[in-house]
């Protein structure tokens, strides 16, 4: 690197960062599955495993102590997944290790392993996963299930300033994490027992459509009570993002089936008319609270998911019609990046947020980062989510963000299309400053 490419490097590495998506789970909760490798294979890196040829049952055995958490982070959240029973419960560390090896090999070139190499020799000391490393590096982990572990990675090793996490809890370290809060669960309604769970979270009986909505807002009361710094919305999982303009009428006409419905319910697309409008119920709410909303846009965490869902075109009736929302478009709308750069672009309430895209593929980070940088105001670029269930692997994601950035902003001047002092700005921008205005957040 020249001395301008050093600097710029020293400069990003030294952002205390504002993190705009985790889903870091409850310390406690860490603690009890934090035992050995396993742990570390609790998210994005099984992805990758299945896609090799390990088989989700095995997945799910292999990374068995962490099983329960999954599925509670899952349920919490109110995402609805269905996640195989492991085909073996009492598999010894070794015949874990020999289930998975041969698997690991064969995606080890992926982002994902990247992150976690990072991961083990950063955060553990532990310079290769292999043969001869996983149990050093499960001792390792065995032993850092300690009071003050989560300070230690997010603000001693990460410098991260703050976190917003999902995880469906407002019941966070608070001097680490703030929530951002689901409201799916009420838009997502297809049977009489989703509104009995919806009369049980809120406390109100739930006998008509207006019911449902005020439900909803008192449901966001509670919340931003216990400190919400934005909504949620990750049904792109579940169904396709348009949501169509619906009269009342034809969401009562749905509601009622729903209510007068005694068997399992109405199939989604039944439910559809209900849900749009639902959802557009949810962003006036937000807009009435003032708090913006992220909306999950392409490439679906696992395997075997509808990715036309996931456009992020299908919400431009919802960018016209709300123009005092705010819409934080996650994950560069992967595999539609210049589509969701063009939102960003068009719509003054869109900001453009590349969270998860340096571990999905820095080379696709990179590219959009630059055309981000040509083409939206520097203001409403936002680079950094870890998007992770743990703590070390938010540490990971953080390294390659940093590098993704710093690169990038490097070429820019190298080319000269920025000025070093103009690269530095946008990197404060873009890693701390825009998230830090747009939740109302303190980055110290």
């Amino acid at each position: 690197m020249n001395p301008v490419n050093e600097r710029i490097k020293a400069e990003v590495d030294g952002i205390s960062l504002v993190d705009t998506h985790e889903h870091i789970m409850l310390e406690a909760e860490r603690n009890e599955c934090a035992v050995d490798f396993s742990y570390l294979f609790a998210h994005y890196n099984s992805s990758d495993l299945i896609s090799a040829g390990l088989s989700p049952r095995m997945m799910e055995a292999i990374r068995f102590p962490m099983h329960r958490v999954r599925v509670e982070g899952y349920k919490r959240r109110k995402v609805r997944r269905a996640i195989p029973e492991p085909e073996k419960a009492d598999m010894s560390l070794d015949e874990r290790w020999q289930a998975m090896a041969p698997f690991w090999e064969m995606m080890r070139n992926t982002a994902y392993a990247r992150q976690t190499l990072i991961t083990i020799r950063d955060i553990f000391g532990v310079a290769d996963l292999n043969r001869d490393t996983y149990q050093p590096l499960s001792e390792a982990i065995a032993k850092s299930r300690r009071r003050g572990w989560y300070r230690h990675v997010m603000k001693e090793k990460a410098n991260i300033a703050v976190s917003i996490v999902d995880w469906q809890s407002t019941d966070l370290l608070a001097e680490l994490f703030v929530p951002t809060m689901r409201l799916d669960h009420f838009i997502s309604v297809q049977s009489r027992s989703d509104l009995a769970a919806l009369e049980a979270e809120s406390g109100m009986a739930i006998h008509a459509l207006d019911d449902l909505v005020k439900a909803m807002r008192a449901t966001l009361e509670g919340y931003i009570a216990g400190g919400a710094v934005a909504v949620k919305s990750g049904l792109a999982y579940n169904r396709t993002l348009k949501y169509d303009k619906v009269s009342r009428h034809e969401a009562e006409v749905v509601f009622n089936r729903i209510a007068g419905h005694l068997g399992e319910g109405l199939a989604w697309l039944e439910a559809k008319p209900l849900q749009d409008y639902m959802m557009h119920q949810v962003i006036r709410a937000a807009i009435d609270a003032g708090l913006p909303v992220q909306v999950h846009t392409g490439l679906q965490e696992g395997n075997e998911n509808i990715i036309t869902n996931a456009n992020p075109t299908h919400l431009v009736n919802l960018f016209i019609e709300y123009k005092e929302a705010r819409f934080d478009l996650f994950h560069g709308g992967y595999p539609y990046v210049h589509e969701w750069a063009t939102l960003a672009k068009y719509f003054p309430n869109v900001t453009a947020d590349i969270t998860w895209l340096p571990i999905i593929s820095p080379e696709v980070a990179r590219r959009l980062l630059h055309e981000l940088i040509e083409t939206v105001p520097g203001n409403k670029i936002m680079a950094f989510g870890g998007d992770a269930m743990t703590v070390e692997m938010a540490y990971g994601h953080s390294v390659m963000a940093r590098q993704v950035v710093a690169r990038v902003l490097s070429e820019k001047v190298d080319e000269g299309y920025l000025s070093e002092e103009e690269a530095i700005t946008l990197a404060r921008r873009m890693l701390r400053d825009n998230p830090a205005s747009l939740y109302k957040l303190k980055a110290k």
